[in-house]
């Protein structure tokens, strides 16, 4: 027979109110939405089961405001949510992120339904905007004007049990005419070195192999002192931490791109042998009206003395395509560097107009039929290039660190996926013994694809990782308990450790 306090105790069990984040953009914008999830964890919140599109208590966006089509993403997205918002009380959507910075106001005129509005500098308060926003049901907006503390000591839920980021600057001091960035996140403000190399000696303590370093200039790190060398020191210092495997680093401006940091590059074993360094034009004139301070020679010999001191480097770019006022020449411009910089991969866009850029008002704004034109014109010649350099890796024995979700067909093609040194994604044949994300296999590529390779023979070699370790705790950890037990964490998957598909995502680096 059960008993009043026994009835009144289960009335009061309450399951956890479930979270979803939705990402937009770039690197940074990815590792602030791991310091939401971090937050919102904290303040007791569980992620929402994978694929629950927009069905938990709090819908999170972390927005761009790069291209024009982030506005209508977003405004599309919350269109979605409002009928799901009616029929479940207490649901709550935040916006965050650029776009967030701003739209400020408007954001609430368009979407009345949103409950709080936060900018760049201040996702710290998330957790107590939504609470404020609950008991005095209305919504929220605060946008702070500059940085109130740097985000990396904030909680933050990692995406990944092997890989991570490390922020060590956040803003731009650049003045791009077609990037808004600089605006909506500020000045740049660079990291203590003791305090980076800290949180990567932590990651490393917790199983993490590999860390990319961010930066929206991510070379331009130790204007705030002064050391023009200050990277290529922190790339060194990266080198002396023992356990941390590979080392990478998105995206630099060729302007900050000097002789030290390649040498680094070159002389330090665990920095990987790949580069991301956006183009954005091969023509001087549209760099000059692009505001960029460097012109095609300079970055040609960048690419040569890379290539010089690190020949199997695999160098990936950004291009802006129909700039205002680009002529036919120019474009052919951009054409020639493409072939002779030869990139594995390139993240071409269409130019967007952005209110409140200076290019924006530029006379000569291209037509969009030209633009689309001359779009697929360099995509036609990248994809063809990005084929011709990776059939050179057939043949090429690789160490792969194995990657979580990033072989879409492998369940049907019994076959894992990892990524070499280079950051090339390879496809390989399943071995007979446990093989883990974050754990090291050796192969033999027998196979070139424009966008992957393939290893088709058997895995010559397999090395268990700690980071394999920590894949395999952290699932054991978030695995369903017995019946009448509170579910765990749900299972996630990693993201890729490397330039997600948009490049550096603001294509203003």
């Amino acid at each position: 027979m059960t008993s009043s306090s026994d009835r009144s105790q289960a009335v009061d069990v309450q399951e956890p109110k479930t979270y979803e984040v939705r990402t937009y953009g770039c690197q940074m914008n990815v590792h602030d939405s791991e310091r939401l999830s971090g937050l919102l964890e904290g303040a007791g919140y569980v992620r929402a089961p994978e694929g629950s599109d927009g069905d938990a208590d709090v819908v999170v966006f972390n927005t761009c405001a790069v291209r024009e089509n982030a506005d209508n993403r977003l405004y599309g997205n919350l269109g979605r949510l409002a009928p799901m918002k009616t029929k479940r009380p207490g649901m709550q959507i935040a916006v965050g992120g650029c776009l967030a910075q701003k739209d400020r106001d408007t954001i609430v005129k368009k979407a009345p339904w949103v409950d709080v509005v936060f900018g760049t500098h201040n996702i710290g308060k998330l957790p107590v905007l939504l609470e404020r926003a609950r008991v005095q049901e209305e919504a929220q907006i605060e946008i702070a004007e500059s940085l109130e503390a740097f985000p990396s000591t904030l909680p933050t839920r990692r995406e990944s049990a092997y890989a991570a980021w490390v922020s060590i600057s956040v803003g731009c001091n650049n003045t791009c005419t077609f990037c808004i960035v600089p605006a909506l996140r500020g000045k740049e403000k660079d990291r203590r070195t003791g305090d980076i190399l800290a949180e990567i000696e932590a990651l490393v303590g917790e199983g993490v192999s590999e860390i990319t370093l961010l930066g929206q200039n991510v070379n331009a790190y130790g204007s705030d002192i002064g050391d023009r060398e200050a990277f290529s020191k922190l790339l060194r210092a990266c080198g002396r931490i023992e356990g941390l495997e590979r080392v990478r680093f998105t995206s630099p401006h060729p302007r900050d791109f000097t002789d030290d940091v390649i040498a680094a590059m070159a002389e330090t074993p665990n920095v990987m042998p790949q580069l991301h360094m956006p183009l954005q034009s091969g023509s001087n004139p549209v760099l000059k009206a692009m505001r960029r301070s460097y012109r095609q020679d300079r970055y040609l010999g960048i690419i040569e003395k890379v290539r010089a001191a690190i020949p199997h480097a695999a160098i990936t770019t950004d291009i802006i395509v129909g700039f205002p006022g680009e002529t036919e020449e120019d474009f052919e411009q951009t054409m020639h560097v493409a072939r002779e910089a030869r990139f594995s991969a390139a993240f071409t866009f269409q130019y967007s107009k952005r209110p409140g850029t200076p290019a924006a008002t530029m006379e000569n704004q291209v037509p969009k039929e030209v633009v689309q034109a001359r779009y697929e014109r360099l995509v036609a010649l990248q994809e063809q290039i990005s084929w011709d350099e990776n059939k050179k890796q057939v043949g090429r024995t690789l160490e792969l660190m194995v990657a979580e979700g990033e072989g879409r067909k492998d369940g049907a093609t019994h076959r894992l996926s990892g990524r070499a040194p280079d950051n090339r994604l390879v496809h390989f044949t399943k071995p007979d013994q446990e093989v883990r994300p974050g754990d090291v296999v050796t192969v033999e590529v027998t196979y070139a694809a424009p966008h992957h390779l393939l290893a088709e023979g058997a895995v010559l070699d397999v090395r268990r990782t700690r980071a394999g370790d920590a894949w395999e705790k952290r699932n054991a950890a978030e695995a369903p308990k017995p019946a009448g037990v509170m579910l765990g964490l749900p299972k996630i998957g990693a993201p890729e450790p490397l330039p997600v598909a948009t490049g550096s995502g603001c294509g203003c680096d």
